[in-house]
Order: structure tokens, then C-alpha cells, then sequence
């Protein structure tokens, strides 16, 4: 017994995989990194714990979108109740801004280590992957915060959103220069998930950054450089379906669209012939009488990462908010004479041109319209309506509290909103 007992004591055990790469084998390898380059994707729209999930769940919610089905899913009846009723215990919330937190992290690991590979070609593809995941993760905080971190640590400080929205810039600037050194490898194309056009990506998502970050003349540049034949794509199987088929529509017991003219007041409402409205809405002789379709239709339908119709759109408040009317009319009429069989994605209003007044106000007005119809629950909305200055009786909360596991543990964490 002596002689096992010593013989146990003395016996060390190294409780590592031996199989499993280390932190240097991973960022130091193409191959290392690519795998959590698309991880970047998984997490950011895989699932009811996605970054896609919650934005868009959030987002509708406080924009009046949808109604709470079963008062059960209670991060979801928070945001239905909205104002005080959502705080910082919030899942939705807390789960946003950790996958946001995570992608960003992530993402910079990537991009840093990228930049020592050999192939420069392969890098540039790994910079311009990771750096469309983290200008959405930043991207989305900013939509829903006050205040954004600074960046990634401990007691971290913060910066106001509009900075974030041009930290999200600077990522993608930095891709686009990755690229127009090195324009990037096929290979890196065949190893990453198909859907997403990496470059017209970027594009958009600058141009709708610079848009909300009061930069009109850069997301007009940055609009215009947007193919809008192409489509990009968060795509999904039997195995990863899509987050809102699976927790929305194929269960009907969480939440649907609130009615038929999408909850805008009747100032804003769809014409009765707008095509758009049967393409995202599904209406139904059972209760819940109206679903949704849209995008979270099938178990394996498609999530565009931006739509073709967001980019006219983003074209056509840039000139008007530099009251260049003809021209913004002119973008404007391109949403409203579209038909589905024009748009890569099937989303056409097919409706007669602009006749209204010829004034900054109308015009702008009728653009906030659009984007509210050809953006349903796009995760858009919410910034939107304090961009358009719409009234807080229209919104159950203008911004989000923080998450209490953010103000637990950082002291520079900021006031919440009272609204």
C-alpha cells in the first residue's frame, strides 16, 4: 500500500490533448486561421445564440414589428413590454453583446496574424473575411448602444456609438487595402463557406456604416461600388438551419408580425399593392394570423447580409440629405417601380414612381418608407427611426441598458439610457 501510494503521488499527470492544435499551430498556420475565420460565421448567424438571431429579434421587437406569441420566452416578452421592463439581465442582450464581444476578438487575432503568412493572396482573403464579421459585430453594437468598448480587455473604456461606426469603417478600409495589394487567392474562396461576395460586402457594409455615421458623401462612393446584381449570403442546410425558421416560423410560439402593414403608423404604411408585403408576410387563416416569411421562411433559406435594395436606398438618403432632390428621386424610384423578377433576391415592390412633393422633408420622409418596407426585419429599423427623428411613442426603447455581466465586471461600464 506504501509503495502504490508513493508511486501515485509521485506519477505526474499532463492532462493535454495531445492531438489538439496549440495557439501558436493555429495562428500561425493558413490553415489554422481559416478555421477561425469561419468561425466568425458560425457564430455570428448559427442558431438561437447567433448575432443574426438576436439583432433581428431585438431590433423588431423595439421597432414595433412583432408581438410576443408565448409570454414563456421571457428575454423576448422583456423586449415586448419594452422601456423599464428590459434591463440588464436581458439573454438577448447578453448573449448579443458577448458573440459581438467574441467575433471582434476573434477577428483581430485573424487579421494580426494574417499579415505574417507568406501568401499574401491567402492573408488578404483572411483579412477581408474577419474584417466583415467584425464591422458587423461593432456594427450592431453601435445600432443598440449608447456607448460601444473601445476595444477588447479589461476595464475597457467607452467610446460613443458614431466612433464605433467608424472603427467598423476602418476595419473594412483596411480589408480593401489588403486586397488592392493582393487581390485575394482562390484557394482561400474554396476553403470558406459559399454566399458571401467578399468585396461588394465590404462595400455595403462601409457604405451603410459611413450612411449612419452622418458621412453622406463617403457612403455614396462606397454605395456606387456595390454591384447590385450580386447577391451575398449567410447560407444554411439540414444540419444549420436558419435561426429564424427554426425559433420563429416552424414553431409559431415565440413571436410573429404584428399585422399586415408591418406596425407602422399610417403615415408610413405600405400601399395595399405593394408586393413587397406578401413576400415578407405570410397571412393565415389560423392564429397567428400573420408569419413570417421573408427570409426566415424554409429550414434552409438564405440570409442576405445586405440587400441590393438597401444600397439604392443608402443612394438615395445620401443625396437628399445633401438636398441633391432629383437625384435622390431618381435612386427612390428604383425601389418603387422595382418588380421581384428585377431583384436578385426576389424583393419588388412594383409600384409607380414618386409623386410627391418635391421637398427635402417628403422626400426623405418617403425614403424612411422604403427602407422600413424593403428592410423588414432587417435588423435595421430601430436606427433608422432615430436617424429620421420618428417620435419615441413609436418605439418600445430608443437604446439598449448595458448587460449587467458588462457592469459587473467593468467599472467604466456606462449610465443606462432612461428610454
Amino acid at each position: 500500500m506504501a509503495l502504490f501510494i508513493m508511486s501515485f503521488v509521485s506519477c505526474k499527470k499532463d492532462y493535454i490533448n495531445p492531438s489538439a492544435a496549440t495557439d501558436q499551430q493555429v495562428f500561425s498556420s493558413a490553415r489554422g486561421l481559416t478555421g477561425v475565420a469561419t468561425g466568425l460565421q458560425r457564430v455570428y448567424s448559427a442558431g438561437r445564440a447567433s448575432s443574426l438571431y438576436n439583432v433581428i429579434t431585438a431590433d423588431a421587437f423595439l421597432s414595433n414589428q412583432v408581438s410576443i406569441l408565448n409570454q414563456g420566452n421571457t428575454a423576448e416578452y422583456q423586449l415586448y413590454l419594452g422601456s423599464g421592463a428590459v434591463d440588464g439581465t436581458n439573454a438577448i442582450l447578453g448573449t448579443l453583446w458577448t458573440s459581438s464581444n467574441k467575433i471582434i476578438y476573434d477577428a483581430d487575432l485573424v487579421i494580426t496574424n494574417a499579415q505574417n503568412l507568406s501568401d499574401k493572396a491567402y492573408a488578404s482573403g483572411l483579412i477581408a473575411f474577419s474584417a466583415i464579421f467584425k464591422a458587423l459585430a461593432i456594427g450592431n453594437m453601435a445600432m443598440l448602444w449608447e456607448k460601444v468598448p473601445e476595444g477588447i480587455g479589461a476595464n475597457v473604456n467607452f467610446i460613443n456609438r458614431t466612433d464605433g461606426f467608424t472603427q467598423a469603417i476602418a476595419a473594412i478600409d483596411n480589408a480593401l487595402n489588403a486586397i488592392s495589394t493582393a487581390p485575394i487567392s482562390p484557394s482561400f474562396i474554396a476553403n470558406v463557406p459559399a454566399g458571401i461576395d467578399i468585396v461588394n460586402t465590404l462595400q455595403a457594409l462601409k457604405a451603410r456604416y459611413s450612411l449612419f455615421a452622418g458621412n453622406y458623401a463617403q457612403a455614396l462612393t462606397a454605395a456606387n461600388a456595390v454591384d447590385l446584381t450580386k447577391k451575398s449570403t449567410l447560407n444554411y442546410d439540414a444540419i444549420n438551419l436558419n435561426p429564424i425558421f427554426e425559433t420563429v416560423t416552424s414553431t409559431n410560439n415565440v413571436y410573429a408580425v404584428i399585422d399586415s402593414v408591418m406596425g407602422l403608423p399610417a403615415s408610413v404604411q405600405p400601399n395595399t399593392a405593394d408586393q413587397r408585403v406578401p413576400f415578407y408576410i405570410s397571412t393565415n387563416a389560423t392564429a397567428p394570423r400573420f408569419r413570417v416569411k421573408g427570409f426566415g421562411g424554409t429550414t434552409t433559406a438564405s440570409f442576405p447580409v445586405y440587400l441590393p435594395g438597401e444600397i439604392t436606398l443608402i443612394k438615395a438618403e445620401a443625396y437628399a440629405r445633401q438636398n441633391q432632390l432629383p437625384q435622390a428621386v431618381t435612386e427612390l424610384n428604383k425601389i418603387l417601380t422595382k418588380t421581384s423578377a428585377s431583384d436578385p433576391f426576389g424583393v419588388g415592390a412594383n409600384l409607380g414612381p414618386y409623386a410627391g412633393p418635391m421637398t427635402q422633408a417628403d422626400i426623405l420622409l418617403e425614403i424612411y418608407r422604403q427602407r422600413r418596407i424593403e428592410l423588414f426585419m432587417s435588423g435595421l429599423s430601430l436606427e433608422d427611426m432615430r436617424r429620421f427623428g420618428r417620435p419615441n411613442t413609436e418605439k418600445k426603447r430608443n437604446f439598449f441598458p448595458y448587460p449587467f455581466r458588462e457592469r459587473d465586471n467593468n467599472p467604466n461600464t456606462p449610465a443606462d439610457p432612461s428610454f
